[in-house]
């Protein structure tokens, strides 16, 4: 008897557009992404600061990176580690990369010395992309210890800014912009990326297997012990790609169509919408410091963007920024969809932005990881948006709920682990053979992510495997926590970590660590009322024993809750 994952029951949640099934083009990304810039050169491809770069601009930028690494000993599949902001340098370097028929591998510049060599070292790269800053303080230090590195490409932030010399120079002295001294290094070949973009363009063909062939090399985040690079082919970039064109019912923008995404390029939440939006010959808004909330709503108010893409932090930031209400009603109307995703996003918050930014039934949440190029599930476009939910499986996606110990398929709305399999979902990690037995299973990828699925198909997530607590025998699942407790109005951020009950082996304490809205102090009526309510809406076992008061939470390169952090304080 077959079960409602096999019957992809999610299938009559589709909009009426979307596809079960879809057909996907069979060439590379290079020749793609060359051919999405060809179509229409004239049009903006990307806008930064007061600069603005059409299609055939970057076109020709991409060709001279490309030509670049072919004439300096780049071979099909070679690695190149891109390690910058996001800027106008990292959109050439990396669909260069792809053209040139090499594997691209983003890196965050937030990356300590011995986080970066071990990702370099690991990868195996042999040009690398960095800002001059980056270099200076990190990269000149490490240099000897990454042999297989042959060549560095350095930038300034600044350099395709649009600002005069003058704005520049104060930005640089004033330390808004950062800078950094570059000095050559024995050994390795060490460029300005200026000098890059003098190269000829000379371009070889190169033969693409789409089916087996890398495109990136993307490293996750590495919550437990090191990153693992996660293998994603041109077919699982390209598969991605088409299944979210889709379901925006978008395969080719129209004349000024905008998309605007703060998170980061090295981050594949931030490439894949990049790469959606250069796919299907639209513009982007590149935002170099995804904190700067006044900023973002001034690239709102002058770009008027379709679609903007964000860590729910984020646009919490957007919401608490008083400039908000300075957004003209025309530009709010312009917006169609803010997905969310890289982080639950409670639904009362959800609800509070819609309020804020009159964008009700706009907020789509997504579901993804790296190893699914990045998206598995989405709230409909067009459709009915469960908040709370993230959405339904993209076509052509198989999704399981499974028992975590027995394997065991689970019935609709009982919680189970999710396992995916699908033409976005990666064949593997790098050299990381005793971590593909564990995750790959028969053909299924385990998430290690526990979810609930309704009768209509939308799936929500109720923990990570590793987030899960257990106290005194009863499952705790921290997201559910932190979602009942943002919904008390002092909260603004809360995480829920687990900690050894020294009394009860193998049990966990359950405590809260609690970020309160700006104006409220933790006095001790505070903390009473607060302890209160979560003792009214929360089960006994689910009840924080430990409350924690912080002015700010620690939160990652994207704006996610760094409960890493959380957890190694206590140790």
């Amino acid at each position: 008897m077959s079960s409602p994952y096999d019957n992809k029951i999610w299938v009559k949640s589709y909009d009426e557009h979307v596809k079960p099934s879809l057909d996907y083009p069979q060439e590379s990304l290079g020749v793609l992404f060359d051919k999405a810039m060809s179509k229409f050169p004239n049009r903006i491809g990307c806008y930064f600061m007061e600069n603005e770069m059409t299609f055939k601009e970057l076109r020709d930028k991409v060709h001279r990176f490309a030509t670049f690494l072919q004439k300096n000993g780049l071979n099909k599949g070679d690695r190149v580690a891109i390690n910058l902001a996001n800027c106008p340098q990292y959109l050439v370097a990396h669909f260069g990369t792809l053209l040139a028929g090499g594997v691209a591998s983003g890196c965050s510049p937030l990356l300590s010395p011995t986080e970066l060599a071990y990702q370099i070292n690991d990868s195996e790269a042999k040009f690398f992309v960095t800002l001059d800053a980056v270099y200076e303080k990190v990269l000149v230090n490490i240099l000897e210890k990454v042999p297989k590195l042959r060549c560095v490409i350095t930038t300034n932030i600044a350099d395709f800014m649009g600002l005069s010399k003058i704005k520049v120079s104060l930005g640089k002295l004033l330390k808004k912009i950062p800078k950094g001294k570059v000095t050559p290094f024995p050994g390795k070949k060490v460029l300005d990326f200026f000098e890059v973009m003098k190269t000829d363009i000379d371009l070889k063909k190169i033969d693409i297997n789409v089916e087996d062939d890398l495109a990136l090399l993307q490293y996750t985040g590495g919550t437990t012990g090191l990153p693992k690079g996660t293998e994603l082919t041109h077919k699982n970039i390209i598969s991605n790609t088409i299944q979210i064109l889709n379901w925006i019912d978008t395969y080719e923008a129209e004349e000024g169509e905008i998309n605007l995404s703060a998170f980061p390029l090295f981050h594949l939440a931030g490439l894949a919408m990049s790469m959606v939006t250069l796919f299907a010959s639209a513009g982007q808004v590149l935002i170099a410091n995804p904190r700067d909330s006044a900023h973002i709503i001034k690239e709102m108010q002058e770009k008027n963007p379709r679609i903007m893409v964000n860590v729910p932090t984020l646009y919490l930031n957007i919401k608490n920024n008083p400039k908000v209400k300075s957004i003209p009603k025309s530009t709010l109307d312009a917006i169609e969809i803010y997905i969310s995703g890289a982080a639950p996003f409670p639904a009362e918050a959800i609800r509070n932005f819609e309020e804020a930014l009159s964008a009700e039934n706009k907020v789509l949440e997504v579901y993804g990881m790296t190893e699914a190029s990045p998206i598995v599930t989405m709230n409909p476009y067009l459709g009915k948006k469960k908040i709370g939910t993230v959405g339904i499986p993209m076509p052509d996606t198989d999704l399981r709920l499974v028992d975590v110990d027995s394997g065991e398929q689970v019935p609709l709305g009982k919680p189970g682990e999710i396992i995916i399999r699908g033409p976005q979902v990666t064949k593997g990690y790098y050299n990381k053979p005793e971590a593909n037995a564990e995750t790959i299973i028969d053909g299924w990828f385990h998430t290690g992510d526990v979810g609930v699925m309704d009768e209509d198909g939308y799936l929500t997530i109720v923990d990570r495997t590793k987030d899960m607590l257990i106290v005194s025998g009863f499952k705790v699942y921290s997201v559910h926590v932190e979602d009942v407790l943002t919904k008390y109005p002092d909260i603004e951020l809360v995480a829920i970590i687990g900690l050894q009950d020294p009394d009860r082996p193998g049990s966990e304490i359950v405590k809260a660590v609690v970020q309160l809205k700006e104006g409220i102090e933790a006095t001790d009526l505070v903390k009473e009322n607060l302890k209160k309510y979560a003792s009214e809406h929360l089960s006994k076992y689910e009840n924080p024993k430990i409350w924690e008061f912080t002015k700010e939470m620690p939160l990652t390169a994207v704006g996610k809750v760094l409960k890493r952090a959380l957890r190694s304080s206590e140790e």
